[in-house]
């Protein structure tokens, strides 16, 4: 830093103040300091830095896995938000027990970042309580933490919305396809269900535990073997609500390999509105992990900087209903379907 103080002219406290940005410099005093850490080849060291400022210019990021969508959706608008800001980002991703279990137990975050950003994790009350001792903000994101800052959507009301919508087109046995194999993190799949019990509860349809399943996401077969349980109940149902798109485009690779028509035979719906509904022409209720993770940077860059700030914020993100071609109104005996309550091509007497 004296080098480049000598080189342009300057004091090193204002190369130190120019270098963080801090908008006591003129002009003229920034261009000649630049140039001179240009041609030195300077750089700031952010350890050395981070002694004067206890910064570290980092926010790290805690992640189930890096292998799905949402994650890589919530990240990519991430990155450049911190960027921006001079900010580095730091992935610590922990998707088995033993991982899991040595992250709690060293906390390679503490010292490392000046915030931690939390994705979908089912914590344990024990594992909340070290977060909160390390010192920073702790961010909860796709997740609601009481008492803590969380960015999330409401996956109650999205839901409830996705039921209504069948319950719209005159579906009255809706089946709910449930995701397992995911102990350990947060998919919201409790709240899902819960949106979805109380569409039918308003609509005074009698729930049926029958037409709840779960299913792995990925496995086709494990979507077939769901599929032959709901077709061979008494009252198969005329319309599936999965709680991830993934396992209603499963589900719909399955129904039209054994020549059930959908939507015309049976209406399916997913949840999330990754790209794969696009290609699928798959009715789902959408969010936006893309402004998840916006919200949730700005969020940390608030707390970072503020240290009277509301640390019980909460940032709910809106979800909704986008009809596609796998959701219609409900079949009729004989292959008609009701439209406004009425047949396919019928019309009421005049009156």
């Amino acid at each position: 830093m004296a080098d480049v103080a000598e080189r342009a002219g300057v004091s090193t406290s204002t190369v130190s103040r120019t270098l963080r940005g801090l908008s006591t410099v003129s002009a003229e005093v920034r261009a000649r300091v630049e140039k001179a850490a240009r041609e030195l080849n300077f750089a700031v060291s952010r350890q050395a830095a981070s002694l004067v400022t206890g910064r570290t210019g980092t926010v790290a990021v805690l992640v189930p896995t890096l292998d799905s969508w949402f994650m890589g959706s919530a990240l990519s608008s991430l990155a450049p938000l911190l960027r921006a800001a001079g900010m580095q980002l730091n992935v610590y991703e922990i998707p088995d027990l033993a991982e899991r279990t040595a992250f709690f137990e060293h906390l390679p975050a503490r010292r490392n970042a000046d915030a931690l950003l939390v994705f979908s994790f089912d914590l344990t009350v024990e594992e909340t309580a070290r977060l909160d001792d390390l010192g920073m903000p702790v961010i909860y994101v796709s997740q609601h933490v009481a008492g803590r800052p969380s960015v999330y959507v409401d996956d109650v009301a999205g839901a409830l919305h996705g039921t209504r919508h069948l319950l719209n087109l005159g579906h009255r046995r809706i089946a709910f396809v449930q995701t397992a194999g995911t102990s350990g993190f947060s998919f919201s799949s409790n709240e899902r269900l819960l949106g979805y019990q109380q569409a039918l509860n308003e609509a005074a349809v009698p729930l049926d535990d029958e037409l709840v399943v779960s299913t792995r996401v990925g496995d086709k077969r494990a979507a077939a073997e769901v599929l032959g349980m709901l077709l061979s109940l008494r009252e198969p149902p005329t319309a599936v609500f999965a709680e991830q798109d993934e396992v209603a485009v499963a589900l719909i690779w399955n129904l039209r390999k054994t020549q059930i028509a959908v939507p015309e035979r049976i209406s399916v719906l997913g949840f999330d509105d990754q790209p794969l509904a696009d290609w699928f022409d798959l009715s789902t209720v959408a969010q936006s992990p893309s402004d998840m993770g916006r919200e949730a940077g700005e969020l940390a860059l608030k707390l970072i900087d503020d240290s009277g700030a509301d640390h019980q914020r909460h940032v709910v993100l809106p979800t909704y209903v986008l009809p596609r071609a796998t959701t219609a109104p409900v079949a009729r005996a004989g292959g008609e379907v009701e439209r406004g309550g009425e047949p396919a091509g019928g019309c009421r007497d005049a009156v």
